[in-house]
């Protein structure tokens, strides 16, 4: 798969490049759902035709499901799973939070996680089996025991206006149990942060595949542990997930089924 690896990594670099060179000079912001705060602007268009070119330039007959282009049918035994721009609302207002998200299946399974993040140059690659890197060095999650000492993230999508699974409870619950909790704006930056041991654990919902691929295989490779809410089996095409150290799992997994 190394082939498969140099092209992801070259894509988000240069989605990340683009982000760069236009984030003093948006023209266009847009919501695209009809939802408060799920924007779009034309720099997360320019980012996906950038990435999506590449990987067609490469692997013409793959298939690719990307946030805003949607789905392209092709070989069905390896799919690319792009969000162009994750965090595009803290983008669209100036705040350095945001990434590239490329994440790979193949025969249904993720095998490639690339998440760049050009704010701070930061270059997060994991592959299957092969453990998962920053800018070229292996990093593990935190060794965090209780729930007591851990730094949590989460995060409040568009999904949740006028939804009772709005995550407020959680949110407190967790305010109460644990050190902080943050919000940061990005869900493929909270896996990877929390993949290299800055956050403890990290909780959403309602999420879309684009979201997590890349950074749920992030989190495996670096020895933490993904499922749901109740600790059951996770699934990208889900849209809740919990990601921890492994060692606060289960006591994540109590609050959020006891709350």
């Amino acid at each position: 798969m190394t082939s498969v690896v140099n092209v992801a990594v070259e894509a988000a670099l240069a989605a990340g490049k683009i982000q760069t060179e236009h984030a003093d000079k948006i023209q266009s912001i847009s919501e695209k759902s009809g939802l408060r705060g799920d924007v779009v602007t034309e720099v997360d268009l320019l980012c996906e035709k950038e990435i999506i070119g590449r990987i067609q330039k490469v692997f013409p007959s793959d298939a690719i499901l990307a946030e805003e282009s949607g789905e392209t049918l092709g070989n069905l035994n390896k799919k690319w799973i792009i969000d162009p721009l994750d965090g595009s609302l803290n983008y669209s207002h100036g705040y350095p939070c945001y990434c590239v998200s490329i994440g790979v299946e193949h025969n249904n399974e993720l095998v490639v996680g690339v998440i760049y993040n050009p704010n701070l140059d930061e270059l997060f690659v994991a592959e299957k089996g092969q453990g998962a890197t920053l800018n070229g060095k292996n990093f593990k999650v935190s060794t965090t025991k209780t729930l007591g000492k851990s730094l949590l993230v989460t995060g409040f999508t568009p999904k949740i206006v006028g939804s009772e699974d709005d995550n407020l409870k959680y949110f407190c619950a967790f305010m109460k149990s644990c050190q902080a909790v943050r919000r940061p704006g990005s869900a493929a930056m909270d896996l990877c942060y929390t993949a290299m041991g800055r956050f403890d654990g990290f909780w959403e919902a309602c999420l879309n595949p684009w979201d997590m691929a890349a950074g749920v295989l992030i989190v495996r490779e670096a020895g933490g542990r993904v499922t749901v809410f109740d600790g059951g089996p996770f699934s990208i095409y889900g849209s809740h997930i919990l990601a921890t150290n492994g060692l606060i799992h289960q006591q994540m997994v109590d609050v959020l089924i006891g709350t």
